[in-house]
């Protein structure tokens, strides 16, 4: 891990800069993965600039920095569901997607969840399956009459080490 990332709570004020980098990490990271039509159609999801923000806002969204810019975020949707996890390409492979994920799942069994799934892309499958989370299902996505293919993944969460209470 970089010693430099550091995290802090999604604000509003970082739609549109974690809109663009959505954008620019599923069009670099992604293609060879998807191909031109596949990654169009991935990127239109932060056409709507409202519709976007809503979405980060309306989950447990972390956003990774380095040198206080953003380089990387991360959702959770639920207690159990990494909804988003995206890194800028000049930030790949700098620790930034583990920072964000080692996070989450702290925060997932904070909240009491016994597993962490994920619908992971094809690009970051390899990522997911490194960490210990295990295929589960095959998907396919339709977004604006494209498919596009996800796999299910799944990891179980370490029961919570906090000692017993009193009386139980």
């Amino acid at each position: 891990m970089n010693a430099d990332i550091a995290l802090r709570p999604y604000l509003p004020s970082d739609a549109a800069t974690l809109a663009g980098l959505f954008v620019a990490s599923v069009e670099t990271l992604a293609s060879e993965d998807y191909d031109v039509e596949q990654i169009a159609a991935w990127t239109s999801a932060a056409d709507d600039a409202a519709a976007f923000a809503a979405r980060l806002s309306g989950q447990l969204t972390l956003v990774a920095t380095l040198d206080a810019e953003p380089v990387g975020f991360a959702s959770m949707k639920g207690q159990d569901e990494i909804d988003l996890l995206y890194v800028h390409p000049e930030a790949a492979r700098m620790g930034v997607a583990t920072t964000l994920c080692d996070a989450l799942e702290k925060l997932a069994r904070a909240r009491g969840a016994q597993q962490l799934s994920v619908d992971s892309s094809d690009t970051a499958e390899p990522f997911f399956a490194q960490r210990g989370y295990s295929a589960w299902r095959r998907n396919t996505v339709e977004i604006e009459d494209v498919w596009l293919a996800t796999t299910t993944m799944k990891k179980p969460l370490a029961a919570n080490d906090s000692p017993p209470r009193a009386g139980s």
